[in-house]
């Protein structure tokens, strides 16, 4: 087999390296996209949990509120308990200051016990720089220093002060040292000078704990007897969380990234195809000689084995190139925002190299498996004669329905971990199973067409022959079928999800101008009362987002404290809203809380009142009336009225305002009214504006550059498909020379066999056509209806964009009939005698 490889394979290669070369790239590119999103969200994933890792430290438990900040008085008697060898305070805030070039930087700002952090979390130990002038160790508690990480030395430059800006309230701080905390931009203070700072005293974030040697977790936390609302999490709930929160996005990315090499295969499968048809007479006499059927499927699979493999390593080498210079100008983020702020250093895996190095492998291997079984199945003495091989035999099509039934069963699968594999499964058997029936398609569609076409002697034939060599059809028009299905499963995707976002933005926005903080902190009362009075403005609808956390291994829940009054309310919801007991407390869940959590429509919710604070909201009783669509948080959010919030727990506190001008008032004067306002009480860098046009077409903007990647990923699979068309008509028309010879002497003159050839390339295609666009809405029903819910956990309304998939398939029909007819021009232009004299 090594000689066979060496002298047979190697002169073809040699003779048409260009050809082979496009397989080997295919393959390359394939394996590269999925190779590098696989390395970047590894690298940001083991980065940002590096960063979490550090700055939480390695206690053995913390102490958290589900719902706000702890109070300060639980640290005193849960470091007396005999079992607690340390427990260090810990304030978080999130502030702002302006970098060395003027930008706007956003830092965590942490507060801590010098004197004890370095027990639980070393990198959050304050060191002073003893070079410093006038540098003391007693820095550590001073309240007007702070100590930064090497992010945000970085980014504030050599100053020896910083300005920072916590809501409404600035401090000018001393730089007096530094912090090893690795990651995105931090500081830290003294724990009492950030409660000083930050208007909190008495307020703590969360406590680490260090336990006594032998003393058990749970025994301990029993012990405490921990107030309502307080709970105790591992250090491996955090991680967990990180985990999870951007699981399922980067496992979609990581598919959508393997369409290319899904398309691949079929790219090595039509090369390899045109490769045997073209070395008939060679394979034929290497079997007269000996050479075994299986021994010539062998040949031609480790032919596809050379492509695979070296389309393999180019594509590791190309894909490790990638990943390095998309971590470093692009950070760790590829659009799902869940690694912003992130640049971390490219983290190679062995492991996953070789995995998708054999996922390359593999698709050469099934892109060369047909190829590999005509050249097995070819009669020696036939095609030593020059007649071709014998016709593809019927295919019995029951295995190719029992998919696609497969495929319908795999789709209604619940997740699995959080993850649509059986949906992912559904997609792939949808393909297989719709490419293998196309025969069945391709002969129901011709047999309706023939009789209309009697009268027609060149379009008669060129249907008469597709409709009998029906299997010949289906595998030229198979990579167009699977490109065309995918992009069509994608156009209506992303149609229908921009769609329900432009919805969903309407409902969500139903005033004309919005201001908020910057930091999400809550605005000063007096400055909310004055926007109320302002005048020109009509109404003033609050709202406020407060995380709450029901499960410690999962992210926070969102509960959103918004004005729910009128009709219709200021949300989008699924269904109709349901009536709530008397004197209980309605909510409107999102479509997360159902799937996350079991949150049902006429239910009560118990976890919501087990997250609150104050004692009143605690013993509130409240019922789900209803569920929303909620596009902004995949965790779950919960809506609450802000009237019945405030009366639950006395908390009066917003951050965005939602304004209604009065009519016939220009809403700009009410935006510059309130601009002068905020700069009169000192928040003119605090607040934001926006209107609501603004906010929609930002959105928008966004979701479009996010799913910009799939108009890249359609032209790659369509383009592939059509040189798959190309390499089977060129195959077919070295095939069919006596054919077209026998055309000539019948009278047909070279135009005519050129139309001919038009003709079938036009029938192909546009059954091809037909088949990937049937096909692709299959797909697409399953990525609308199964993969976003168990993914994401949000519905989305089917919509399809007909002048867009109508534009796909008159394309695709076109480059594929004028391929078709540049592929059948050489053999027309053959000597029409020498074509068929050995038949004489």
């Amino acid at each position: 087999m090594r000689r066979l490889l060496a002298t047979f394979s190697w002169q073809e290669l040699r003779h048409h390296p260009w050809r082979s070369a496009v397989a080997v790239l295919a393959v390359a590119l394939g394996v590269a996209l999925a190779f590098a999103v696989q390395l970047i969200n590894a690298s940001a994933l083991a980065e940002f949990g590096q960063a979490v890792a550090a700055v939480n430290g390695q206690p053995d438990a913390e102490l958290r509120a589900r719902q706000g900040p702890l109070d300060d008085a639980l640290l005193e008697r849960v470091a007396a308990h005999p079992a607690v060898a340390v427990a260090s305070p810990v304030l978080e805030r999130t502030v702002e200051a302006r970098s060395a070039s003027g930008e706007r930087l956003v830092l965590r700002l942490l507060g801590v016990d010098a004197l004890l952090v370095a027990r639980v979390a070393p990198a959050l130990l304050p060191l002073v720089d003893s070079e410093r002038a006038g540098a003391d160790r007693l820095d550590l508690f001073a309240p007007d220093t702070v100590f930064l990480n090497a992010a945000a030395r970085e980014a504030l430059g050599a100053a020896d002060t910083v300005a920072l800006r916590l809501g409404a309230r600035r401090a000018e701080l001393r730089v007096a040292g530094r912090v090893n905390a690795p990651g995105a931009p931090l500081a830290v203070m003294d724990v009492a000078a950030l409660q000083a700072l930050a208007g909190q005293p008495g307020e703590l974030s969360r406590i680490d704990l260090r336990l006594a040697p032998g003393a058990a977790l749970d025994r301990v936390v029993a012990a405490l007897d921990l107030p309502p609302g307080v709970y105790a999490q591992g250090p491996a709930q955090a991680g967990e969380r990180v985990s999870s929160l951007s699981r399922a996005y980067r496992v979609n990315l990581t598919v959508l990234a393997l369409v290319a090499l899904f398309t691949g295969a079929f790219l090595v499968f039509s090369v390899l195809s045109l490769s045997v048809t073209r070395r008939q007479p060679q394979f034929a006499l290497l079997g007269v000689m000996g050479l075994s059927a299986r021994e010539r499927l062998r040949l031609v699979l480790a032919e596809s084995a050379g492509i695979g493999l070296l389309g393999s390593a180019i594509g590791l080498l190309l894909g490790t190139a990638l990943a390095a210079l998309a971590l470093q100008r692009l950070g760790g983020d590829l659009g799902g925002g869940y690694f912003t702020g992130v640049t971390p250093p490219l983290r190679w895996s062995a492991p996953a190299a070789l995995l998708y190095g054999a996922l390359g492998l593999a698709a050469a291997l099934v892109g060369g498996w047909w190829p590999a079984r005509a050249a097995a199945a070819l009669a020696p003495a036939q095609a030593l004669k020059g007649l071709g091989s014998a016709l593809p035999p019927r295919r019995r099509h029951g295995l190719a329905l029992g998919l696609v039934l497969l495929a319908g069963l795999c789709a209604l699968a619940p997740p699995v971990a959080g993850l649509a594999l059986g949906a992912y499964l559904s997609v792939g058997l949808l393909l297989v199973g719709g490419i293998a029936a196309l025969p069945l398609a391709v002969g129901a569609l011709l047999e309706h067409l023939a009789p209309r076409l009697a009268r027609h002697a060149l379009p008669l034939l060129a249907v008469e022959r597709a409709r009998r060599l029906r299997e010949t059809a289906a595998v030229a028009t198979s990579g167009v079928v699977a490109s065309l299905a995918l992009s069509v499963a994608l156009t209506v995707m992303v149609a229908s999800f921009r769609d329900s976002v432009s919805h969903w933005l309407d409902a969500v926005l139903p005033a004309p101008l919005y201001l908020r903080s910057n930091d999400g902190a809550p605005l000063p009362e007096a400055f909310v009362a004055g926007v109320r009075a302002q005048p020109g403005v009509a109404r003033v609808d609050t709202l406020r987002a407060l995380p709450l956390q029901f499960d410690p291994a999962r992210p926070p829940v969102t509960l959103l404290v918004r004005t729910l009054q009128g009709e219709p309310l200021p949300l989008p919801l699924v269904g109709r809203a349901v009536p709530v007991p008397e004197g209980t407390v309605p909510v409107y869940v999102s479509e997360a809380m159902q799937d996350l959590y079991g949150a049902r429509p006429g239910q009560p919710l118990p976890a919501l009142a087990q997250a609150l604070a104050a004692p009143e909201a605690r013993a509130a009783r409240y019922v789900v009336a209803g569920v929303w669509r909620d596009y902004a948080r995949q965790h779950g959010s919960i809506a609450i009225d802000e009237a019945v919030y405030a009366r639950l727990t006395r908390d009066r506190r917003v951050s965005d305002l939602a304004l209604h001008p009065a009519e016939g008032t220009d809403p700009d004067a009410v935006r510059e009214a309130l601009r002068a306002l905020a700069a009169q009480q000192g928040l003119a860098e605090a607040v934001e504006f926006a209107s609501a046009e603004q906010i929609r077409a930002t959105s928008l903007r966004i979701f479009d550059r996010s799913f910009a990647v799939t108009v890249w990923l359609q032209a790659v699979a369509i383009g592939i498909g059509l040189f798959g068309v190309a390499a089977s008509f060129s195959a077919q028309v070295l095939v069919r020379r006596k054919e077209f010879g026998l055309l000539a002497h019948l009278g047909l003159t070279r135009a005519q066999v050129l139309g001919v050839v038009a003709l079938e390339g036009l029938a192909w295609t546009v059954l091809g056509a037909l088949a990937g666009l049937a096909l692709g809405l299959l797909v697409s029903l399953v990525l609308v209806h199964v993969v976003n819910p168990q993914s994401f956990h949000w519905t989305m309304d089917l919509v399809l964009p007909w002048p867009r998939l109508l534009a796909l398939c008159v394309a695709v029909v076109l480059a594929g009939t004028l391929t078709a007819w540049l592929a059948g021009r050489a053999a027309a232009s053959r000597d029409a005698v020498q074509a068929v004299k050995q038949d004489w």
